[in-house]
């Protein structure tokens, strides 16, 4: 196998080829990648979307042509806008379950296909490029989801898993994690020139980014700390009124459109 699709809803990324292995991220239902090593059981891999490597059971993939591959590459990227949602196997009526932001390859007409098989799809679809005040939108059908390291789903997600997936549902692409994620985008000197839905990050004692988090109006912020939350941002970091102190140390604000 050297190209391969996610064909269930959502599999693990592993830093290393093992079950024990850290999860790094995740693999979404419709997200393809190219194959960089094999052994008998795992797949290294790097995904299309965002160049994200790692490994993969072999059995939790779909094998793809390089033509396959290089038309999904070229072809919009349709996603669900649904929290949970199926897609039906129109031959066997099979159902398949997936979450908010899995690509919908080749969606047209309530019906998309995988590798030459037809499946239909009933629910609700973003793909357009869209405003910040549907980034703030679609960050709040993310609260109160249970922080995962490695997750990028409502049912566990971490701080630059929730940046680049509320940004995907929106038309725009972010790398994986936050050190490259602040990479992207303009630099904004203050927090008043920022706009709800452009993005902060913050920094360890080290100097090293290490969490994400998307501004609201107000001076306001929804990240994950614990769960994907709302907290109070000025120039010092994310205020915690719980805690009754500052949790995370500002390091740059970012506008990416």
């Amino acid at each position: 196998m050297n190209y391969g699709l996610c064909n269930l809803s959502n599999i693990p990324l592993r830093i290393e080829p093992d079950d024990r292995s850290e999860m790094v991220s995740q693999v979404l239902f419709g997200d393809h990648f190219e194959v960089l090593k094999k052994s008998k059981q795992w797949l290294k891999i790097k995904l299309a979307f965002d160049d994200y490597q790692g490994w993969i059971d072999n059995k939790q993939t779909l094998k793809i042509t390089k033509k396959y591959y290089d038309k999904l590459d070229s072809s919009p990227i349709v996603v669900s806008n649904e929290l949970v949602d199926f897609v039906e196997d129109k031959d066997s009526k099979e159902l398949i379950s997936i979450l908010l932001g899995s690509r919908l390859p080749f969606y047209t007409k309530k019906s998309l296909e995988l590798n030459g098989k037809e499946y239909s799809f009933e629910g609700n679809i973003s793909g357009n490029i869209s405003s910040k005040k549907s980034i703030v939108k679609i960050a709040f059908m993310y609260l109160n989801t249970p922080h995962l390291w490695g997750g990028k789903t409502p049912f566990g997600i971490d701080c630059s898993g929730f940046t680049q997936m509320v940004y995907k549902i929106n038309g725009h692409k972010l790398l994986r994690d936050a050190a490259q994620q602040a990479t992207q985008g303009e630099v904004l000197s203050f927090i008043e020139e920022s706009e709800p839905g452009d993005l902060a990050f913050f920094d360890n004692e080290k100097g090293n980014i290490i969490h994400a988090g998307i501004i609201l109006a107000n001076n306001y912020i929804i990240h994950t700390s614990g769960k994907v939350r709302i907290d109070r941002l000025d120039q010092s970091g994310i205020y915690n009124a719980e805690l009754r102190k500052h949790t995370h140390k500002l390091r740059v604000i970012k506008k990416i459109f």
